[in-house]
């Protein structure tokens, strides 16, 4: 290697379009979060699977929450044509955070994103989602600082403040700062299985997958008591995904009772420990689907869950489909076997 860094080359005929809109009181680092993470989404071959542009109201220039301002080389017109529009992180306003409603101009260029476009909200532009009434009954997040407010605002959205992000199909929200890069990684996923996000990911120089949800950064008062880490029994487990581990081995093997253990992981990671199990099993599954020609019951039996059944349980579950439909779609490298 001489050192370079590897990036995509070329852009296909059609690939994905992604629109990322700036609006003032923009935060600069999580606006180039979208691009830098899509446009290291490549084939084998480096061709680039998103095309991502970045638009202002009427294509003007952008006040940044920092001292500068940015020029930008289109207008709102490009979410017409969009295949994900991603609301980029900006400082919310007043009456934005006081009377829940949007100025008439950004409501206009909402209106123009077509009905099967997937919406993207980074941070606090969940605000701008919920006042266009697009979260309405549904599941969301944003800064952990600001889903109270976010739930006092707008009380017919689900606000989860212990999540990087949250997935309802067509709307997605993510928590703050770097959740937004978590968000992308996810997408990227979605569309072109993990294999992908993980050299998208490599090329960042960033996890392709983070463990837990943004409770782990919500301030708390410093605990009285030395609590240990329950770093090592998750890699002792991630070591152990084929074996029928529950969560008295995982205590046992932390030297915790399991009621002390389940506190200090989830104060940690922000999830239970036996969701954590299931989604890394998931993960895995999901890798080994794309990039071998293990049978479903291999796979079932070498990520822990046991036979097939509980395997498809699960995809459908939290994925929608079943683990071959998933291989289908996902491009497996050879022939496909038999459940």
């Amino acid at each position: 290697m001489s050192g370079r860094r590897v990036t995509c080359r070329t852009i296909p005929a059609m690939p994905h379009r992604v629109a990322v809109l700036a609006l003032d009181g923009v935060l600069p680092l999580d606006l180039g979060i979208p691009a830098r993470v899509f446009n290291e989404a490549c084939e084998p071959d480096g061709t680039r699977l998103y095309s991502v542009v970045t638009c202002s109201l009427g294509g003007r220039p952008v006040r940044t929450h920092e001292d500068y301002r940015l020029l930008v080389d289109h207008d709102e017109s490009v979410l017409e044509t969009a295949d994900t529009v991603v609301l980029a992180t900006q400082e919310p306003t007043e009456d934005l955070l006081t009377t829940g409603t949007l100025p008439g101009e950004l409501a206009a260029a909402l209106d123009r994103i077509g009905p099967r476009t997937r919406i993207v909200s980074l941070c606090t532009s969940a605000f701008l989602l919920a006042a266009a009434g697009l979260l309405d009954g549904r599941r969301a997040t944003t800064h952990w600082a600001l889903c109270d407010a976010l739930a006092r605002q707008f009380p017919a959205v689900e606000v989860d403040p212990d999540v990087l992000f949250v997935d309802n199909g067509r709307i997605l929200t993510s928590a703050g700062g770097a959740a937004g890069i978590d968000l992308c990684l996810h997408l990227v996923r979605l569309d072109h299985g993990a294999a992908v996000a993980s050299a998208a990911a490599r090329r960042c120089v960033v996890a392709p997958w983070r463990e837990g949800g943004q409770a782990q950064f919500i301030e708390h008062p410093v605990p009285r008591d030395t609590d240990r880490s329950t770093s090592a029994t998750r890699q002792w487990a991630l070591d152990r995904l084929s074996e029928p581990l529950t969560l008295e081995d995982m205590a046992r093997h932390a030297h915790m009772s399991v009621r002390t253990f389940t506190r200090r992981f989830r104060s940690e990671v922000g999830s239970s420990p036996l969701k954590w199990l299931a989604q890394r099993r998931l993960e895995h599954a999901r890798l080994l689907l794309e990039t071998t020609d293990l049978t479903v019951a291999r796979i079932a039996t070498t990520c822990g869950f046991g036979d097939p059944v509980a395997l498809r349980k699960h995809f459908y579950t939290y994925l929608g489909l079943s683990p071959l439909a998933y291989r289908r779609a996902h491009h497996a490298p050879q022939r496909m076997p038999a459940a």
